[in-house]
């Protein structure tokens, strides 16, 4: 039966020491992952959860309601189908952060910021905006919006250097940004509030949840999008890609 692998992915910014131990989360995670064979990567930090995973659906149901527990929210995550997991490992990683960008963010200044994929293409449509594509450069080559900005980084913690060089409040009043799930919008759209930038918006839910709600014909992106796991890029129907995988290919 094709398709029948369910990959998920979610992410929550919470105070997670309000919740139980990153330690004792870890343990419940790793159990429920083994015990529904669910296969992934869950990272954990005291700023909260980044979580991509897949497995048969039915079991996802039961680890969704597992994690849940451990989790103390409610997972609130986007879905795909492959013929095949994805993922080979079954990990839970307690980090510093949950995206790494190495600065100070106050997320609360995210309120605000977020434009759902429906709104999207008329910010893609001011001619006032400056466009950001907050990604890696090998994630750039393979699919962006039209006139995206490509800071041509290596990792996120390099983005903030780039913005440093080439940004100013006092001229860039509007800037936009995206990325593949939302993650790192999340993250950096209140870090350019903080910097003096006024008017930040970021896409909501990311690339994945633009082609998931909009119509090819409608789509202003170009390309393919990259992912971090064995599919390596889905097309515009979020479906396995053919594109070339530039994160190998660029230091040879």
């Amino acid at each position: 039966m094709p398709d029948h692998y369910q990959i998920i992915t979610c992410y929550e910014f919470k105070d997670m020491t309000l919740a139980i131990p990153l330690s004792e989360a870890k343990i419940g995670l790793l159990a429920s992952m083994g015990k529904f064979s669910i296969r992934g990567t869950i990272i954990l930090a005291e700023e909260g959860f980044n979580l991509s995973v897949s497995g048969k659906s039915g079991n996802i149901e039961k680890f969704v309601k597992a994690a849940q527990r451990f989790l103390q929210t409610e997972l609130k995550y986007k879905s795909s189908f492959y013929d095949r997991t994805p993922f080979r490992k079954i990990d839970v990683k307690i980090k510093p952060e949950i995206v790494t960008l190495k600065r100070e963010v106050d997320i609360a200044k995210a309120r605000g910021t977020h434009v759902s994929p429906r709104a999207w293409n008329m910010v893609l449509n001011d001619p006032d905006i400056l466009l950001l594509d907050v990604r890696n450069d090998y994630e750039y080559r393979n699919g962006t919006f039209r006139s995206a900005i490509n800071p041509q980084t290596e990792k996120f913690s390099d983005l903030p250097g780039f913005v440093a060089e080439n940004f100013d409040p006092a001229e860039h009043k509007k800037i936009a940004m995206f990325c593949t799930g939302g993650i790192r919008c999340e993250k950096f759209a209140p870090y350019m509030k903080g910097l003096g930038f006024s008017d930040v918006f970021q896409l909501e839910g990311g690339i994945l949840r633009y082609l998931e709600e909009i119509p090819k014909e409608e789509q202003m992106w170009e390309g393919e999008c990259f992912v971090f796991d064995e599919r390596r890029t889905l097309n515009e129907t979020l479906e396995k890609g053919s594109g070339p995988d530039y994160s190998q290919k660029k230091n040879q």
